[in-house]
């Protein structure tokens, strides 16, 4: 009774705030859409959206079929997506989300060997999924989410990839840069340069300054490693990166680590995946993959 078109106009009839404009994105006339929609409320027996002026409302029960449709079309669309790849020949794409700044580096160095056991598989990589990981594997927009911070919940599964240390990085000539570690206090007069995520989700918040009671100076965002980096060498404020990455930059830019606590602060580094995709040859083998390439260099992550 329910049929594709039916979810299609009314996720559009909402992104787009009428029935007109959501004709036009599906290619149907304005009476056509119209007709379709009063003729499913006849034959569930209730009303999808409710008339308030020139005004539509979507009712208690046209938010239900709007969630519904939110969660099954994009899982037709990758059915679709998959189903033509396999026509073709084509093994199909491995769409990855990003929830981790500095880890697309370590991800470059996994997707060139994958790309050349695995030519028929196409990457893409989704770095506007940074701050909304989870939401994306549910609604299907990636098929693996790399991310410090997994959510163990039903219909997901998270493997560890890497183990690493978060450490502060400052100038080389910094006074910080002359101490074996530093206790949060003594960040309490300098600039803290992160990227622009929530202080919450930042290791340096929440497993270092918040609980010592002890806030920076000064909190900067930037988006980008390289320039952050830049600005910490010419002493503009100090920052917090995995280990294994400032070892990478330190013959090209004057920074320098330093342990946060004398114990150090450590992390992993997970892929998470949908439970019903694990069983995915190619999929499967990234995960592998990523995995073997993180022991073999231990000593760089």
């Amino acid at each position: 009774m329910i049929e594709k078109i039916h979810l299609a106009i009314i996720q559009e009839v909402e992104k787009q705030g009428s029935l007109t404009a959501a004709s036009e994105v599906l290619h149907v006339t304005q009476p056509a859409l119209s007709h379709s929609i009063k003729k499913l409320e006849q034959q569930l027996g209730i009303e999808i959206w409710s008339r308030e002026g020139r005004q539509l409302r979507l009712t208690q029960a046209g938010q239900y079929l709007l969630a519904v449709s939110n969660r099954v079309l994009p899982q037709l669309q990758l059915a679709q997506e998959r189903l033509q790849q396999f026509a073709q020949g084509e093994r199909g794409t491995l769409r990855i989300g990003m929830e981790c700044h500095p880890c697309y580096q370590w991800l470059l160095k996994v997707v060139s060997p994958y790309l050349d056991q695995w030519p028929d598989v196409d990457v893409d990589v989704k770095q506007k999924f940074q701050f909304g990981g989870i939401g994306a594997l549910f609604g299907y927009d990636i098929d693996l989410l790399v991310t410090p911070d997994p959510l163990f919940k039903p219909g997901l599964q998270f493997e560890p990839v890497f183990d690493y240390e978060q450490v502060l990085v400052v100038a080389s000539d910094h006074p910080l840069a002359q101490h074996d570690h530093v206790e949060p206090a003594m960040l309490s007069d300098e600039i803290l340069i992160t990227y622009p995520v929530a202080p919450e989700r930042l290791d340096i918040y929440a497993d270092f300054l918040t609980p010592a009671g002890i806030a920076p100076r000064r909190h900067k965002t930037i988006e980008t490693t390289d320039i952050m980096l830049q600005m910490v060498a010419s002493r503009r404020g100090v920052a917090a990166l995995p280990r294994w990455l400032i070892e990478e930059y330190a013959s090209k830019i004057d920074v320098a680590p330093v342990r946060l606590g004398d114990k150090g602060l450590f992390k992993k580094i997970y892929l998470g995946a949908r439970v019903d995709d694990l069983a995915t040859d190619y999929l499967r083998a990234f995960i592998q993959m990523a995995q073997a390439k993180s022991l073999a260099n231990t000593g760089n992550t």
